[in-house]
């Protein structure tokens, strides 16, 4: 499949193992080279999450998270449109990895700073003609800005979606070895982390407006795949 041009809007899909998707979220592509597809978005960029993981967000109850990933297991769920808050994201997600790389940057005085890395553990990337599927599996690493600490997040919720069977055995192996490979990483300072401050200085272009999701997208139900 051919290659995004620097600037294109593509889209981000989590797409469940039953083909209905969880999530989308817009985003511009900042480079796609062999090793990454790296892209980013700012507030006000356009998504589809499960509505009640919408719900969660908005009241700050992380119950109702795990009421999705209970809907999630029994394979209702509806999507809701919202748009992605707070921060400026840069998404690095090396295509056979298990885990995408993020940095979040929010805003000091007149421009931004690097809040803290972020690492998502989730399926290798399905390319698509519009972006690239994938599939969050709930856990995740929060990296300080200097690389110096780092803590696990959402164990808990990973060891739910454990019990109702939405990662499987294969899927607990596959993150389990990738945990190994980013704290590698880490303490190599290789991969994304080999140009940490050249990522760290990164900034939004401004002449890009703001990521909407393709017409197609929007229209599409919570059956879609």
């Amino acid at each position: 499949m051919r290659g995004f041009e620097t600037g294109q809007t593509v889209v981000r899909r989590d797409v469940h193992r039953s083909g209905r998707v969880w999530s989308e979220l817009a985003l511009r592509v900042v480079a796609d080279a062999g090793e990454a597809l790296v892209t980013a978005c700012v507030p006000g960029a356009e998504a589809r999450w499960p509505a009640l993981y919408a719900r969660a967000r908005a009241e700050g109850d992380r119950t109702v998270r795990t009421e999705a990933f209970d809907a999630m297991a029994s394979g209702r769920w509806e999507l809701a449109g919202t748009v992605w808050q707070e921060t400026d994201l840069l998404l690095w997600k090396p295509p056979t990895s298990w885990f995408s790389i993020n940095a979040f940057f929010v805003p000091e005085g007149d421009g931004r700073r690097l809040r803290n890395w972020y690492v998502n553990f989730e399926h290798p990337t399905r390319r698509t003609d519009t972006g690239f599927d994938t599939l969050d599996l709930t856990v995740d690493l929060v990296v300080a800005p200097d690389l110096a600490r780092w803590e696990w997040k959402d164990e808990d919720e990973y060891a739910h979606v454990r019990r109702l069977g939405i990662v499987s055995d294969t899927e607990h192996r596959a993150v389990d070895a990738a945990r190994g490979e980013v704290l590698a990483m880490l303490t190599e300072r290789s991969g994304v982390f080999a140009q940490a401050e050249q990522w760290a200085a990164w900034r939004w272009e401004p002449a890009w407006p703001t990521p909407r999701l393709p017409q197609t997208a929007q229209r599409m139900g919570p059956e879609g795949g």
